[in-house]
This record gives structure tokens, sequence and C-alpha cells, in this order.
């Protein structure tokens, strides 16, 4: 998957996200392509799925929480 098929999927999921639940969507849609975003910086990050620069934080401590997941037995597949 190339990075303007993530950032779509990634949209379109945040999109369909019910109103109280578009942050956690955010996160988990970081986690689940966190390996795919880990060159990339925040700013990137939220150009490309056209989020407030704010949630660059979000998208930072997400990655490296992914990686702590995995190594507890998490498959991001499965998000």
């Amino acid at each position: 998957m190339n990075t303007n098929e993530v950032f779509t999927s990634i949209k379109r999921a945040i999109d369909g996200a019910p109103r109280n639940d578009y942050t956690a969507e955010l996160h988990l849609q970081i986690i689940k392509y966190a390996d795919l975003l880990q060159t990339m910086t925040a700013k990137e990050f939220c150009e490309g799925v056209g989020v407030a620069p704010s949630y660059g934080t979000e998208f930072a401590k997400m990655r490296k929480i992914a990686a702590r997941l995995c190594r507890a037995g998490l498959d991001p597949a499965r998000i």
C-alpha cells in the first residue's frame, strides 16, 4: 500500500466514525498503519490526511504506542 492509499483509507475511516469517536478512530488508524508511517513527520501526516496540525501530537504518541502494542502481541491487520 502506498502513502496516498494509506491517507485515503485513514480519511475514509475517520470520516465514517461517529462524531464522538473521531479522535479514537484516528488513534486506531495510526496504530494500524504505523509501520507505513514510520518515516513520516507529524506535519506530513496531518497535511496528507487533512486534519488540523494540532493532531500531530496525537500522531507522534500513537506511532510510539503502536510499537509497544505490537511487541505485546497486537496484530494491526485486525484493526
